[in-house]
Formats: C-alpha cells, structure tokens, sequence
C-alpha cells in the first residue's frame, strides 16, 4: 500500500524526490564525547543579516555603531559599517538584545537590555542589563533579571551613571518586574520610578535633549499566550515626568489624545524645540499626534495606516535633533515627513523591510543607524544610502539533516 502510494505522488508530482533509509536502532552503549574532541566550530554562512529591534551610535565616534540581534547577541563596526564583529559571544548568558544605549559623555559605556519586545509569536526572553565600561570588550550583568523583556534604555547626556530602563516584564505572564526603572550609580541599583500593574509594560522612554530632568514614557498591556495576542487596555497610557522620572504625571486623557482604549504608544521628542513631542497611538481613532506645548495639548496630524499599521511590531516616531518639522516613522516601510507630520510622502529605501529602531547623531541629521529586520545599516546621507546587512545573524527557525 505504502508503495502504490508513493508511486501515485511521484506520478503526480515528478520534482518530488523521496528517500526512505532504515534508521538504526538505538544502542545502550554511551556515546563516547571524545570523538569530537579535534573538532572546531566554523561559520558556513551564510552572511545574511537577521533581525535587529535595536541600534544606536557614538555622539563624539562618528564611525562607531551598536546594533543588537534577536538571536545573535551585539555587533559593532568601528568603521562607519562596512565591517561589523560580534562583541558579546560567549560573555552574556542570554542572546537576544532588545535595547542598546551608548553614554553621550563617555562612548565606552554601553548598556543593552535583552529579550524582545516587538510582539511577535516567536520570541526571545532575556536575563535583564549588562553593561560595558571599554565599548564592548568586557560585560558585566547587572540585575533586572525577571524584566525578561526591555524595550528601551536612556542614559543621561551629562552622566552615564543615571540610566533609565523601560521594561516590559514577562511577555507569556504576569509579574511585578515591569515598568520603569533608574539607576543613579551606573546599574548597581535600580529603583522602579513608575508602575501601573502586574500586566501593564513600559515599551517607550524619551529624554529631552535639552533638560535631562524631562523624560516621557508610554505603558502598554499586552501579553501573548502561543496561540493569541493581546494589545490594550486600561493599563496602556503616556506619562511626563519633570524632575528625572522620580514623579510622573499621566497625558493620555489630555486635550486632543484620543478616548476609549488606547494599546501600543511611541514617543519622541524633538531635539530643535523641547515642546514638540511626537506620540504615534494605537487606538480606534488613533495615529501619529503633535503636542507644541511639552504634552498639554495635542492634535491628530496623520492617521494614515502605513505608518501605523502592525501596532505590535512597530509604533515609533522618531524626531530629528535638529529639524523641528522632521519626523520618522518607521513600519513595513521607513518614512519622513518634513512638514511636522503632516504628510510622509518621503520614503526611504534601506536594504531590508520591517524597520523598528533608529538613531541619529544628535549633533548631525545625515548621520545614523537603523535596525530592521535585516540587521543594522548606517547611513551618512540621511538615508539616502546604506550600508550592506551582509553579517552572519539570520534566525534559523528549522535545521534538517540527512541519515547516513
């Protein structure tokens, strides 16, 4: 019967070629691990860049760039991208890096967070911050263990010893390690400055360049089980805080945000004038919204679904330091609007789709990096070019080997 069977499909469909090989019973005696022992590990490609949730890059270096992999640790390129290195194989106990920030005052000092936060069926927990004093050489864990998931790390322009982390807690469950936490002696010691509930996550946080007391954050409940997804609720809401996170007042029912429930929100805030904040909201009746007034008030400048399409695995407006109308919106597609939001008729090629992280030289619009889902790529021409995603970090999802 098994025969017939066969026989009918390879009739059907010639291109199909099917094998059928005895496999061998299995033996009670142990394995001997010494017939490996000349054996090496080596990389058989190939060099295809895998998805990357993070990126950022030195203020004073300008040829010096992080970007993080979900399932292959940090890379760098001290070269303005043309040659990128692995800088954490074998010294962190996890692999996935869901947020890198780089110290403005001092570039030696890097801190990345680790698990995903782009919602997706398929991802990856960490085991909280780690931090390097010497640009990636040497890391040294420094707690948040149960976060699981960080969607953000600020540090402060003037003092890398003041951190903040947006974290978004155990994506399949509920837990109180979540919120938003500060470190005033580089990581030693976290305080957990703002948190809504066991469910709720931080999943944005944006310094403002010009008072590093200002900070703004976005809360978001969701949770994923295998088979569903969950994204909003009473939990989800924008915050303000005027005097270094350590109080916080709520904006999301102010004068021009949307009402009913909001899920997913990104924030940023413009580098040329304090009182411009950007904040792309999931709701019904949501977008991308512009406050001039530091958060009091806001108005609905663009709902247009390609730059908020997917909430869960985008939802980030970033704005440029230096150009007050400018602002970035990245989705399936990279766009720019030079209008104050108005309109993104601006849309950017980068060498791979699904774009989720960027940023941009404080002192410098044309320089930056972003993160997609092809790895990370820098530009020097306000992204008019990029570098190639030709580093070994594509996800494997199935390996498969042959009998005999």
């Amino acid at each position: 019967m098994l025969r017939r069977a066969i026989a009918a499909i390879a009739t059907l469909a010639p291109a199909i070629i099917l094998s059928f090989r005895p496999v061998p019973a299995q033996s009670g005696t142990p394995f001997d691990s010494t017939h490996f022992a000349g054996m090496q590990w080596r990389n058989i490609g190939p060099n295809r860049g895998g998805r990357s949730i993070s990126a950022a890059g030195s203020a004073s270096r300008p040829l010096e760039y992080y970007f993080g992999a979900t399932g292959g640790g940090l890379w760098k390129t001290v070269d303005g991208g043309t040659t990128w290195r692995p800088v954490t194989d074998g010294k962190l106990s996890s692999s996935s890096v869901g947020a890198v920030a780089v110290a403005e005052s001092n570039p030696d000092v890097v801190y990345i967070g680790m698990g995903e936060t782009e919602f997706r069926g398929n991802i990856m927990q960490g085991d909280g911050v780690y931090k390097s004093t010497d640009g990636g050489t040497t890391w040294t864990h420094m707690g948040l263990e149960q976060t699981q998931a960080i969607a953000k790390i600020r540090i402060d322009k003037t003092n890398p010893d003041i951190v903040y982390v947006a974290a978004f807690g155990h994506p399949y469950g509920r837990n109180a390690e979540r919120g938003v936490f500060k470190s005033a002696d580089g990581g030693k010691s976290w305080h957990k400055v703002l948190y809504r509930d066991d469910k709720t996550a931080a999943i944005d946080l944006a310094i403002d360049p010009s008072n590093t007391s200002v900070l703004y954050t976005a809360l978001w409940e969701a949770n994923r089980t295998p088979w569903s997804m969950s994204s909003g609720g009473p939990g989800s809401g924008l915050f303000k805080s005027t005097d270094a996170g350590e109080h916080w007042t709520e904006l999301t029912r102010n004068p021009g945000l949307p009402a009913g429930v909001d899920g997913k929100i990104g924030v940023s805030v413009s580098g040329a004038d304090p009182k411009r904040v950007w904040a792309m909201v999931e709701n019904a009746h949501g977008g991308l919204f512009r406050s001039d007034d530091a958060g009091a008030t806001w108005t609905l400048v663009n709902a247009d679904r390609k730059i908020r399409q997917r909430a869960f695995y985008y939802t980030h407006p970033v704005a440029d330091p230096l150009l007050k109308d400018r602002v970035y919106a990245l989705n399936v597609n990279f766009f720019r609007s030079d209008d104050g939001g108005v309109t993104f008729d601006s849309t950017i090629t980068v060498p791979h789709g699904d774009n989720h992280d960027l940023w941009i030289a404080p002192g410098d619009s044309k320089r930056m990096i972003e993160a997609n889902d092809g790895g990370g790529t820098v530009s020097f021409t306000a992204g008019a070019t990029w570098t190639a995603e030709n580093f070994p970090t594509a996800q494997s999802y199935h390996v498969a080997t042959t009998v005999g």
